[in-house]
């Protein structure tokens, strides 16, 4: 197998993947294998294996590193291909045959940079596992090979996938992106890498679309399966979790089929990488973000990778293959010896005279990342070896021998940490892994150029938290300007809906359903609405709980203005009736209708009327109180005089009748007492019920959704009863003595107007009773006031606007003699 080589007193072995792609190979037990041919020079690698051979040459001039030692290499290519990589880490530690016309001695080696590729590391990993060979990878990422029983001897100085996919979620999680499509490569590197991904944003609620499978060995039909489910998916953005050499063949494809509009993640596998950083690939690919590693500048490389030449003996065939990529002829470096190799090569031979373009990105050493990795590599090697075989002794203050180079171990190099020349601390936590941290790149086209911009930083820290920083006006996505790309299988559901699961689809795909009556959703995307407070309620939108609209009979609404109206007109009437009796008090039908019971009944109806005012407006503690109250003792003083008036009505026409004393025994002292012992009564009942269990105001919620009733509750019903059942008795009394007095003379027939009125009186109750019940709210107050007022307006129309008709219009029947005449001719 091609190599380069150099000899010194411990070798370290490098495994790089020069060659990116191995031709297939047809394996049969029939005939002897076939020579493994390589294809696809890659120049990043092999400024690898540059790096490499440059750190160990720095190492070898550094007095104070190393001593009177020197370190050789052996650095083989792999092809990207973990059985090559296994063929070559077995060439590399095994005893080798000494070959005629070589160079190469049979040296130990001590330890191994390998490799790029994580299956390739793993397949290395675990095989020079059980032999103790400390192994440092530069670019595999896997977080599967930070297993310390699997890999004892595993280091990295390139941090572990499982911080990377931890940055991936969050740069997905940022920007809203819950419908992504990924595409991982068909090896460890690529599996792990979506597994762990896909363990952090299911956390987050991403939904992963599809997962498409390439590598690059891969035939093209393959290629082409993939891409046709990306034009089929509705995704928008997608993450690619592959090494660049497997994702290359996609990206031709993709821009030969101008697919265009998809924002690309790109793992640090590729998002850097020269080879696609091309304006072509920019069209379909141009925006992507991605992380990866640190950046560093090394400036002392460049002037060793400008002195690379394939005419300074002894070089490998690599620098021949290097010579061919860069120049575009392949050397000759035995041209005199076969003059006429020129024709037989169609004048692809160099003439020796070409110069390298020192502009090319190889030589570009002010951003290097994965070779500046390989360096660490290198001297934390060093450094392990240097700890191993010298130690201090504190009294002469000078190095000594200890231990021989062959007793090295994992363990040493676990221990190593050191600052390198460059100012970076270099050591390994107890997996091997390096401290994580990463740069957002975005993808810019400046100049006609792909440039790889740095636009935020990932970093985390010794407790576990991570951050993400992101200058979000410096990034350029595929929309072309600053508007964020959407990545959504349904947009997110506005304030005042909730999400509804679709059947059979992704949790990141949904409907959205309006909250219903009473909840809300004061935030886009909820899952569920909230339900509102007791005395709130949703509002139009569905996205705020507002108070509920108070609800009582206000003096403000119509209803409330107009039973107003009707107390005040009822109030008014009553006491201009009373300036009436006053002012024709003198006459015989004031007298005849006994002016003092008269005159306290319209008393009694004018603050009847007046009592609906205490109904009407927002119910406070005392006007429950009052309004109850109020209403039960002026009716109840109402129906007392209407009792006496009717008592006084039959008895004064039962003396007539000979030997009947009855009118001389019931004056007025008995009218009185009658009177106001019955209004006495209901005023204990009042009083009572004020002091066990009064009104008081509530907010009833349970007949309107969107208001709250503000009435007064009455505490106690049976007290509440108790009232309406006393002015039922005593107008029930009133309508049998009424009614017994029906004959009356028609000139006189007060009996009939009190029987009359108490007919309407009772009516109005009994009927108030079912629709009070009934009536929910505010109707419920307006029930009572118009039953109020119904009776009021029948005691008053029945009883005294016969006589107000009398008087004022018919003042020739408000004679003594009309009133004597009319009694005489009834007695007899």
């Amino acid at each position: 197998m091609p190599s380069i080589f150099k000899a010194g007193d411990i070798m370290i072995g490098g495994i790089f993947p020069i060659f990116n792609k191995q031709e297939n190979v047809n394996a049969s037990f029939e005939r002897k294998m076939q020579r493994i041919n390589c294809t696809g020079f890659d120049l990043r690698a092999f400024r690898w294996t540059q790096v490499m051979m440059f750190a160990i040459d720095e190492i070898n001039q550094d007095e104070g590193l190393l001593p009177n030692i020197s370190l050789g290499y052996k650095i083989m290519d792999s092809c990207a291909s973990p059985s090559n990589v296994l063929r070559a880490s077995f060439t590399l530690v095994s005893v080798q045959k000494e070959e005629e016309s070589t160079t190469q001695c049979n040296l130990p080696l001590t330890a191994l940079v390998a490799e790029s590729g994580s299956s390739q590391s793993l397949a290395v990993a675990g095989t020079l596992g059980p032999f103790k060979v400390p192994m440092v990878s530069y670019f595999s990422t896997c977080a599967c090979l930070s297993d310390r029983r699997k890999y004892p001897s595993f280091f990295r100085t390139i941090p572990s996938d499982f911080y990377q996919a931890k940055a991936l979620a969050s740069l997905v999680n940022r920007y809203g992106w819950t419908w992504i499509g990924v595409l991982q490569s068909d090896n460890d590197y690529g599996r792990n890498g979506i597994s762990a991904f896909t363990k952090e944003v299911d956390k987050m609620g991403v939904c992963i679309a599809f997962v498409g499978t390439i590598l690059r060995t891969y035939p093209q039909s393959k290629i082409i399966e993939v891409v046709e489910m990306i034009k089929q998916s509705t995704v928008k953005v997608i993450l690619a979790f592959v090494p660049e050499g497997d994702l290359y063949p996609l990206m031709k494809e993709i821009v030969k089929q101008n697919i265009t509009g998809i924002q690309w993640i790109a793992s640090e596998a590729w998002v850097t990488a020269a080879r696609p950083s091309t304006p072509e690939i920019f069209k379909s690919f141009g925006g992507t973000v991605g992380f990866v590693v640190r950046k560093m500048a090394m400036p002392e490389l460049g002037p060793y990778l400008k002195n690379i030449s394939p005419y300074s003996p002894p070089q490998s065939s690599f620098f021949s293959d290097f010579w061919e990529t860069m120049v575009g002829c392949k050397p000759c470096l035995s041209c005199e010896l076969l003059p006429s190799a020129n024709v037989t090569l169609n004048n692809q031979v160099c003439t020796g005279e070409e110069k390298l373009n020192y502009t090319e990105k190889f030589f570009d050493v002010t951003q290097v990342r994965v070779t500046y990795n390989v360096y660490q590599a290198v001297y934390a090697i060093a450094y392990a070896i240097h700890k191993l075989l010298f130690c201090e002794n504190d009294k002469n203050n000078v190095l000594r021998q200890c231990l021989n180079v062959s007793q090295i171990t994992p363990k040493h190099l676990q221990r190593v940490s050191f600052v390198d020349r460059y100012g970076e601390n270099v050591f390994f936590d107890e997996n091997g892994d390096p401290p994580a941290s990463y740069e957002v790149i975005n993808w810019q086209l400046r100049e006609g150029e792909v440039q790889h911009v740095t636009v935020g930083y990932f970093s985390t820290s010794t407790d576990g938290t991570y951050k993400l920083t992101v200058k979000e006006d410096n990034i350029n996505w595929i929309t072309g300007n600053s508007v964020i790309p959407k990545a959504v299988c349904s947009d997110t559901c506005p304030n005042g809906t909730r999400k509804a699961q679709i059947k059979g689809q992704p949790v990141c795909c949904f409907d959205c359903i309006t909250c219903a009556d009473g909840s809300i959703s004061n935030r886009t995307g909820a899952a569920d609405c909230t339900l509102c407070p007791e005395e709130y309620w949703s509002n139009e939108r569905r996205d705020k709980c507002v108070m509920k609209m108070k609800e009582f009979l206000s003096y403000t609404e119509t209803m409330g203005i107009i039973l107003t109206a009707l107390s005040l007109f009822g109030a008014s009437l009553t006491l201009a009736i009373m300036i009436v009796f006053i002012h024709f008090r003198e006459t015989p039908i004031v007298k005849a209708n006994n002016s003092e019971l008269s005159s306290l009944l319209l008393v009694s109806l004018f603050f009847c009327f007046l009592c609906p005012l205490t109904f009407i407006g927002e119910p406070t503690m005392w006007s429950c109180m009052l309004r109850h109250t109020a209403f039960g003792v002026t009716f109840g003083l109402c129906i007392s005089c209407v009792l006496g008036k009717t008592i006084v009505v039959v008895t004064a026409f039962r003396t007539t009748l000979p030997g009947n004393k009855l009118a001389g025994k019931f004056g007025p002292v008995q009218q009185r007492v009658i009177v106001f012992s019955c209004t006495a009564i209901q005023i204990v009942i009042c009083v009572l019920w004020l002091i066990i269990n009064p009104p008081f105001p509530e907010k009833v919620l349970k007949y309107y959704n969107k208001n709250i009733i503000l009435e007064c509750n009455t505490g106690s019903d049976a007290a509440f009863y108790a009232v309406l059942g006393y002015i039922g008795l005593l107008s029930a009394i009133c309508l049998i003595l009424a009614f017994l007095a029906r004959k009356l003379p028609d000139n006189f027939n007060e009996a009939k107007f009190i029987s009359f009125s108490m007919l309407i009186f009772c009516v109005v109750w009994v009927t108030f009773i079912p629709a009070y019940i009934s009536s929910p709210g505010k109707y419920t107050v307006a029930v009572e006031i118009f039953a109020i007022l119904s009776s009021a307006f029948g005691l008053l129309l029945c009883i005294f606007v016969p006589k107000c008709y009398i008087i004022l219009i018919k003042p020739e029947r408000n004679t003594k003699k009309h009133l004597i005449g009319k009694l005489q001719k009834a007695s007899l």
